[in-house]
């Protein structure tokens, strides 16, 4: 339940950077037991703001007060110290280890790694909705469970208040209700979060309080069960919307992509992943595929985009003249010259290069062809000039 005392209060926080002022003078003040969502366009300043509460940044003025005291958070131990977790919306954890060996790696000191520790990690896990094997390697987990792993690292790291960063972005309807019921279990427990979220509507679902930034700085705060999602969209453009307009429909009666008996062998048992699925995408249109997870989803768009082979079926494409290309026995790359993209489930971890700039990332697949290549020799100077 929402007590009246202030878990979190930022006064007055402003962080520079050269050439930019990420957040200037903003004013924050979050309730112990409730749910406190953070909203701004794409650089108002809210993960940088996030940063500054965890630790991994120092603001350049301003004051952050835990519970009534102020506090110096010099980096995330500060900050865990404090009671004080974060989870990423890219998640920090490692493939090749299990749940349990994720959520001890770096607090052996607390529980040690023994019985004692696999005993509270359960705990925590069953707190969380997490329902799987402690020694489950990660690599086999989904991405809502995944989530959930990384919410069991901060709990049992002692944390009271848990930053919640986009943590809706890479899930499906079915995975955002248990997560927000995970969430209002917490908070009935006593957990404070903070939640920071694009999706309007998901956030008047979730949290008792919204606080808006604009260009750095705070907007107002307001109660999410009285404002409407065109009012906060409002306060984070700065600018009243313009009414909605129901345009004509864009799709035409031309197909653009035909599916037909798509089969896919999955485990060693020979169960089917995929099972005589068709499906036609016409121009103009948005085709939804929906299911709970594990139903073929993912199986079903990898095979259509050659990076499973299918063990019967076809997958054509037409053009405008109504010509049909069978693409059922081509590659990856040939269906992606022919016209089709994909864009996965996990795009940090499936579909770009973090490390690298962003003219690596652009021209992945291309890098023989022209503008950015002479022959087979790479030009970085083309490149980076296509890229921009």
């Amino acid at each position: 339940m929402t007590e009246t005392r202030e878990a979190v209060e930022l006064d007055g926080i402003t962080k520079r950077f050269p050439g930019v002022v990420a957040n200037s003078d903003v004013h924050l003040s979050v309730r112990r037991g409730e749910v406190h969502a953070l909203c701004g366009e794409n650089g108002a300043g809210k993960s940088t703001l996030m940063k500054i509460l965890y630790g991994m940044q120092q603001p350049d003025e301003g004051t952050v007060r835990i519970d009534g005291e102020v506090v110096r958070l010099r980096g995330p131990q500060d900050a865990i110290r404090a009671g004080i977790g974060m989870v990423h919306q890219h998640f920090m954890l490692a493939d090749n280890l299990t749940v349990a060996e994720n959520v001890l790696l770096g607090a052996e000191s607390r529980h040690g790694i023994g019985r004692t520790a696999r005993a509270r990690v359960v705990e925590l896990a069953a707190g969380a909705g997490l329902r799987v094997d402690p020694d489950t390697l990660v690599e086999h987990l989904g991405v809502a469970d995944r989530q959930r792993v990384e919410i069991v690292k901060v709990l049992y790291r002692g944390a009271g208040i848990v930053i919640l960063d986009e943590p809706t972005a890479v899930l499906v309807p079915q995975e955002v209700d248990a997560l927000f019921d995970t969430v209002r279990q917490m908070r009935e427990r006593g957990y404070t979060f903070l939640f920071i979220s694009h999706k309007l509507d998901e956030v008047r679902r979730i949290a008792d309080r919204v606080t808006v930034l604009r260009r750095g700085t705070t907007v107002g705060t307001v109660d999410a069960a009285t404002v409407g999602t065109t009012e906060l969209a409002e306060m984070m453009v700065g600018s009243e919307l313009p009414s909605p307009t129901t345009g004509a429909s864009t799709v035409t009666d031309r197909p653009v992509l035909r599916v037909t008996g798509l089969r896919l062998t999955g485990d060693d048992s020979g169960r089917a992943a995929l099972d005589d699925v068709s499906l036609t995408v016409h121009a103009g249109e948005v085709l939804g595929i929906a299911g709970v997870e594990g139903n073929g989803q993912t199986e079903l768009v990898e095979t259509v985009m050659g990076m499973r082979p299918a063990s019967a079926g076809t997958v054509e494409l037409l053009d405008a003249d109504g010509r049909v290309h069978d693409l059922t026995r081509s590659g990856t790359l040939a269906r992606r010259e022919a016209g089709i993209g994909y864009i996965p489930e996990d795009r940090t971890r499936h579909g770009i290069l973090a490390t690298r700039p962003l003219w690596v990332n652009r021209i992945l697949g291309h890098q023989t062809r022209p503008p950015v290549s002479r022959g087979q020799i790479l030009d970085p100077a083309a490149a980076r000039a296509d890229t921009r």
